[in-house]
């Protein structure tokens, strides 16, 4: 398990990332603790775990025998009383697999699933995890306990994209069904699909109240398109094939990329759900960093 720990989740990308925080855009149906807001009240019966006690915590919530026994404040925690609730959505869809760099959109798309369940998991939210083409593959339930992470990127080591395409309408509209707890959906996808089910399925999931964070992970090939010399094109998910001159199609296709980039980002700003185009050549610190800032800051708009 170590070994499976430190493909997805290498120590230097864990002290390069392990400060950040990932705050809820809006009201969450959670516990009140310091990062996230709740519209309810009250506590589960389920006992999971103690944390010691910080500033702005209910007093109310410390377990004085513990306090009698260490001379220290801590606080009980419930299932239900985790900061935030988060459903990471992972497209494992044969599209996925596509690698001109070091590592495939797939592998750069779990290296990202596996980063932010740790930072969700160190701030002791709960975290559920579901990969999916066009049905759904591996279900990982929510838990958070840190030792959930184990679990979590076990199943991340153990995947691998399939021959099939990507069913995100009915993916998003199952994962609105399900969830019934407003909080946090994180889909992390190469977006080669329908557009108009993407944006049914974005609109049903704002709908019901949750916030929603949206990875768009290319190749770098895939956004410079710096191919040279007669081409073979094997077209994934089910598209053909195409042999021919790159060059002559290059200003086509990266217009044609621009406006479907441009044609997300207006929908995605639209429906306040939170873009981000993610190259495989970038560092994922540095990515997480920037956008977790920028959330941040909508945030407190």
């Amino acid at each position: 398990m170590i070994h499976d720990s430190k493909r997805y989740l290498p120590p230097e990308a864990v002290s390069r990332i392990s400060r950040l925080e990932i705050e809820a855009r809006g009201i969450v149906e959670g516990f009140l603790s310091g990062l996230h807001r709740s519209p309810y009240f009250g506590q589960s019966i389920e006992f999971v775990q103690h944390r010691e006690y910080v500033s702005g915590d209910d007093i109310r919530r410390i377990d004085w025998k513990v306090w009698s026994k260490t001379d220290k404040f801590y606080i009980k925690q419930f299932e239900e009383e985790t900061n935030l609730r988060t459903t990471i959505l992972l497209d494992c869809s044969e599209s996925m697999s596509y690698q001109s760099g070091t590592s495939s959109k797939f592998d750069y798309a779990c290296l990202l699933a596996a980063a932010l369940s740790y930072l969700l998991l160190k701030q002791q939210d709960s975290v559920g995890l579901t990969i999916f083409d066009e049905a759904v593959r591996e279900t990982i339930p929510y838990r958070s306990k840190r030792n959930h992470l184990h679990d979590i990127l076990k199943t991340l080591v153990l995947s691998q994209t399939g021959a099939t395409k990507t069913g995100i309408y009915e993916i998003l509209r199952n994962t609105a069904k399900t969830c019934v707890r407003r909080g946090l959906i994180i889909l992390i996808s190469d977006l080669f699909t329908d557009r108009q089910e993407l944006f049914r399925g974005l609109k049903l999931l704002r709908l019901r109240g949750h916030d929603v964070m949206l990875f768009h992970v290319l190749d770098d090939q895939e956004v410079n398109f710096n191919f040279s010399g007669t081409t073979k094109f094997e077209g994934m998910e089910q598209t053909g094939e195409l042999i021919c001159d790159p060059r002559g199609l290059r200003e086509d296709y990266l217009a044609a990329l621009e406006h479907y980039l441009g044609e997300l980002r207006r929908f995605c700003a639209g429906h306040v759900v939170d873009y981000r185009t993610v190259l495989t050549s970038e560092h994922l610190d540095a990515i997480l960093a920037h956008y977790l800032k920028h959330r941040v800051g909508m945030r407190r708009k």
